[in-house]
């Protein structure tokens, strides 16, 4: 499996790898995507198989929910490491939360107003991970080169742009690829920009720690202007050619809807890496295996204050009234759930020394998940159930499933190989080549806004 982007490790090839070798990867990759697209046309757009509406019940969301708790918790190991959030435990969480937004969008358990809440969180915790993984390898490696660049991206935004043109989606119909690559831009930009502030440029002198929490302060401030002037964000991504990027059905609103609703969950998550590498620096955690993250009266505290605070959003997410004000709030307060989480699963020493390997296999391929299910899991863009055994519910859902999920594992590993051979390590080479795509996408844009017009 190639490793989470998220995580900050690249992949390290063996040895190098012949030109011919090279070269028969890429046609081999490239073969294998050509087939698994035209099954995703056939499925949603070839109208060939019959698709059916969803219909909401108790039972269609939290039965298969129990079922994947308990086969989640079956399936554990022990970690190689025990520091918190470590490589196991962030695959882990992706994996379960995945598939728990797979089965609230199967089920079609929007309508039920506190399961909506708390996959809204889900999706924030994501954004959080995203927040707390890059910031961590820019504090800590200080590699702001395009490579690094250049592969987040093409990993990110590979499957969705080659979707966008088999199956004539506009970018923003995938908001969360969009959502990501924003947010992967930003924390590049926070900590790329004059000055670039490292752990070692830190521990040299500690006044760059104080012109670190500027940049943030800074940053926290543009979030909250924008979210304050809907205005203002929609005529700054209705800019072409940006906007081709953002607008869907003619304007940005969803996309400021996407933005809005977790708006701050990036910035809690480098707010949350920083204080936890400067904790760690400073040798304040336990991280050994089997101690509590701190002394145990701290740790006893905290894990109290924690349950207290998960619990309480859960009571408050489950006795909301009104989508529209839940929405309002939940940019600000579902941080606390969020924390709530990570300290339950970090402070006790057991439980920072497992993890389960059913969740993690899945979290490897989160990305591809949230992505293909659109076509081949559901349907009639992803407003119904794709159905290729008609009449039988229940073996119909098990084989999509079976195919889905295959298809999900082998595009990772077309997007991993296509990336060691797409983005080039030296310069220049890769200078050259995201120039010829930029003038291609950049001519192909033109065309398509002279033809609209």
């Amino acid at each position: 499996m190639c490793t989470d982007i998220e995580s900050g490790e690249e992949k390290k090839p063996a040895t190098a790898t012949p030109a011919a070798s090279t070269l028969e990867v890429a046609l081999f990759s490239f073969c294998k995507l050509g087939l698994i697209m035209a099954y995703f046309y056939f499925c949603d757009r070839a109208n060939l198989y019959m698709k059916e509406n969803k219909f909401y019940t108790h039972s269609s969301f939290f039965i298969p929910i129990i079922y994947i708790l308990v086969l989640g918790v079956f399936y554990n190991e022990s970690t190689k490491e025990t520091k918190l959030l470590n490589r196991e435990q962030t695959d882990e969480w992706k994996g379960w939360m995945q598939l728990v937004i797979l089965i609230y969008h199967i089920s079609g358990a929007s309508s039920f107003l506190p399961v909506y809440m708390h996959v809204r969180v889900l999706v924030a915790a994501y954004l959080f991970q995203t927040g707390y993984g890059h910031f961590s390898y820019f504090w800590l490696k200080g590699d702001f080169g395009l490579y690094r660049v250049a592969q987040v991206l093409f990993r990110l935004n590979f499957l969705v742009v080659v979707l966008c043109i088999v199956m004539d989606r506009p970018y923003q119909f995938y908001y969360f690829v969009p959502l990501v690559t924003f947010w992967f831009m930003v924390i590049y930009a926070s900590m790329a920009l004059w000055p670039q502030i490292t752990q070692k440029k830190a521990n040299a002198n500690y006044l760059w720690h104080v012109g670190l929490m500027l940049k943030l302060g800074f940053l926290l401030l543009c979030i909250y202007f924008l979210s304050c002037s809907q205005g203002s964000f929609e005529n700054i991504f209705s800019l072409w050619p940006i906007s081709k990027l953002f607008d869907l059905n003619g304007n940005v609103y969803e996309w400021w809807f996407r933005w809005s609703l977790d708006r701050y969950a990036v910035f809690y998550g480098m707010l949350f890496a920083f204080a936890y590498l400067a904790l760690q620096k400073q040798q304040v955690l336990h991280e050994g295996k089997g101690e509590p993250l701190f002394s145990t009266r701290v740790s006893n505290v905290l894990l109290f204050v924690s349950v207290v605070s998960f619990l309480t959003y859960s009571i408050w997410a489950s006795s909301c009234k009104n989508k529209s004000d839940c929405n309002a709030m939940h940019p600000s307060v579902s941080v606390v759930q969020i924390l709530a989480f990570v300290l339950i699963r970090n402070i006790p020493g057991y439980a920072r020394s497992v993890y389960s390997s059913f969740f993690a296999w899945f979290g490897k391929i989160s990305l591809e998940l949230f992505i293909c299910q659109y076509h081949i899991w559901l349907a009639a863009d992803t407003k119904g159930i794709l159905v290729l055994i008609p009449g039988n519910p229940v073996l119909n859902i098990i084989i999509s499933t079976f195919i889905f999920v295959c298809a999900a594992h082998e595009i990772s590993h077309i997007t991993n190989d296509l990336a060691q051979i797409c983005v080039p390590k030296d310069s220049s080479a890769l200078f050259k080549r995201l120039l010829c795509i930029s003038a291609f996408f950049f001519s192909y844009s033109c065309f398509y806004h002279q033809y609209n017009i």
